[in-house]
């Protein structure tokens, strides 16, 4: 379905948030909303081709329809269980139908605030586009859980909408996100209505930051592999 949550101008503006309306059109949404989406999830199947051993675990956190779990799953097939978790009961709703309508045995759907879940076994977990979501005073407790429970020579991918130092460059990226949002059919109002529902829910922060936190939380090196004006996704090593 089409994304148009926001295109009534007299609907009042509320704080944003993962219900049945935005599950219904999430697909639609984040593909017209997030630069680089459709290559980040193909290459997040590639990554796990790579890092992924039999018997070991992968971690989506913050699932959402469980887009990276399926590019891991037609990538990896049954090499290793992948646990999908996210606290959207209208995300995990749908996703579980799905893997039951397709019988994939190996994506386990789990209604769970990501704070919670207990990380064991990974080779791979996968915040995609996830912590910018999660309380700013919980992420660095949230990052270490996972490297302690990634094995040796296993990766996180995280991904993330960024906010830069340099003032010019920050409206820059700003302003051409929001022309690849207009290309992609949403209207001046739509944009703005959008904005003013996220801004206190997603709270971006610099590469900078994101790297200098993967290190205190235990993973040894990070780099930017994908990123596309203000949306980056790093990839973290545990040695």
């Amino acid at each position: 379905m089409r994304d148009n949550i926001y295109h009534q101008q007299d609907a009042a503006v509320s704080s944003f948030e993962f219900n049945e309306a935005v599950a219904k059109v999430f697909p639609d949404m984040i593909a017209r909303s997030v630069p680089g989406y459709a290559a980040t999830l193909r290459l997040i199947g590639s990554i796990a081709d790579r890092y992924v051993r039999p018997g070991s675990r992968v971690f989506d956190l913050g699932c959402s329809l469980g887009a990276a779990s399926f590019s891991v799953q037609r990538q990896i097939g049954d090499r290793a269980e992948i646990t999908a978790v996210d606290l959207s009961e209208a995300m995990i709703k749908n996703l579980t139908q799905q893997v039951q309508q397709e019988k994939i045995g190996s994506i386990h759907p789990r209604l769970e605030d990501v704070r919670e879940t207990h990380i064991c076994d990974a080779r791979l977990t996968v915040l995609n586009f996830t912590l910018q979501f999660v309380p700013v005073a919980d992420r660095l407790s949230l990052l270490r859980r996972i490297a302690q429970g990634t094995l040796p020579g296993g990766v996180l991918v995280l991904s993330e909408k960024i906010s830069f130092e340099d003032p010019v460059v920050q409206e820059e990226m700003r302003t051409l996100h929001e022309a690849f949002k207009k290309e992609n059919g949403y209207s001046e109002l739509e944009i703005s209505r959008k904005r003013a529902a996220i801004e206190e829910v997603l709270i971006p922060e610099t590469i900078a930051v994101h790297q200098q936190r993967l290190r205190d939380a235990g993973f040894s090196r990070s780099q930017v592999w994908l990123q596309c004006f203000n949306f980056v996704s790093l990839l973290a090593f545990k040695d």
